[in-house]
This record gives C-alpha cells, structure tokens and sequence, in this order.
C-alpha cells in the first residue's frame, strides 16, 4: 500500500501534518513517498492508494496550482478512478476553478471541482464545527481568510451542525466525490474523528482496520464531541 503526501515541506500549516503521522501509526506496513515541490508527483508513474496534501499560505498557493496544473487531466481520472484523496484546510481551494483576491484578480485553479473561494485577508475566520457525515458526527476547527461559493454545491461532504459551511450561508462543508474528501476543517481532522478515520482507511482497502491508541483516541473523541454537544458551547 502507497500513501503520497504531495509537498510536506510547505503544506503543513495548523498542525495538519499530524493526519499523516495518524495514518503512519495505523499503517506501520504502508510505504508513505513525501514528494516535494521539486520533485514529479508519484502519482503521475506509480500506482497510489491515498494522496493527502494540506494547509499551505496563500503564497505557496499560487505555486502549487502552477505545479499541479501539467497534471491536471491526470488528477481528474485518478478521482474518477476511484484512488483516494484526503485534502485539509485551504488546499481544497486548489482544486476549485479560481480563487479571487481582494482587488479582483483571480488565481486560476485546477478546475477539478465547480466553485471558487473568495479571500478576506484583513479578516480571519474562525469557529469550532460539528456536522455529520453518514451516520458519523465530525468535529474540528476552521481557521481561514476565505470562503467558497458555487451555484451548486454538487457533491457535498458534511452536513453543517453546528460552525459553518463552505460560506456562512451553506448548510454544507466540503467536497465528497466518489474517494475524494475535502474539507476545511483542521484539527487534525483524523486524530479528531475516529470513526471517519476508520472510514477512509476502508476505503483504501484496508479490510479490517485498527486505529493506532485506539482505546484512547476514542475516549478522546467522546469528551470532545460531549463538549461539542453542550448548549452552553460557544462555536465562534
């Protein structure tokens, strides 16, 4: 089993780097490539079960599209594929169509997926979030200077509970397109989410998945998701 983690020298903001250090404890058998910015991604000659990349600047933003975009159609059969992806925080953004700056200029993106975000650098963001995705509740953070916006919203990933969704007038957070998973919520998102976790494990073929520190990532999860439920919780 391959797990690529596309650029780790600069996608590792808010901690989000510890998703993969999660996947290395539950996988210890697993090959993990960390492909740097340099370097042509594994996925493009190599046959891969989970590609992950998460929070970057916004600089390097701008540097990733331009890196990925010779990839491009590659990406898109690899999702319709059905390989794996796990996207955190503002790398989401990357496989919109644009992202919009301030003055109205546009950075444009991978096109992958039909919405474009919208930054706000003078004003960052932030709440705690829960929503559900199947029969799971997710819970997390969000910490950005942009919100997403579409037409349509066509392949939603969580269902908003509580926080707020791709923009604070969506019911929705994410993008969840046959194994493609992303999100802007941070935490990290697998240590945070168990379950889920479990999930994405399956569906890189793990038949019978073990959770690292099982017992106490669980526990973990109950205090927080107990906390997530008082009324008395303050989300923003």
């Amino acid at each position: 089993m391959k797990i690529e983690v596309l650029f780790p020298e600069y996608c590792n903001l808010f901690a989000d780097s510890s998703n993969v250090k999660y996947l290395q404890q539950c996988l210890p058998l697993a090959e993990f490539i960390f492909t740097n910015y340099l370097s042509e991604p594994a996925f493009v000659t190599e046959k891969v079960d989970l590609i992950y990349i998460g929070a970057m600047t916004e600089d390097m933003q701008e540097r990733v599209i331009k890196k990925l975009m010779p990839y491009k159609d590659c990406i898109k059969k690899l999702i319709e594929d059905n390989v794996t992806f796990l996207v955190t925080s503002n790398a989401i953004e990357i496989f919109g169509d644009y992202i919009e700056n301030e003055d109205g200029s546009r950075i444009e993106a991978l096109g992958i997926f039909n919405f474009y975000a919208k930054r706000d650098m003078m004003n960052r963001f932030n709440c705690l979030f829960r929503g559900t995705f199947e029969d799971m509740t997710i819970v997390g953070f969000k910490t950005q200077f942009t919100f997403a916006y579409s037409e349509d919203f066509k392949h939603p990933f969580i269902k908003v509970d509580k926080g707020t969704g791709m923009n604070p007038d969506t019911g929705t957070e994410g993008i969840h397109y046959k194994n493609f998973f992303g999100t802007y919520v941070i935490g990290p998102l697998l240590t945070l989410n168990p379950y889920f976790t479990r999930y994405l494990l399956k569906t890189i073929g793990v038949e019978d998945p073990k959770l690292a520190f099982e017992d106490v990532i669980i526990d973990a999860y109950d205090r927080r998701l107990k906390e997530f439920l008082d009324p008395k919780c303050n989300y923003y």
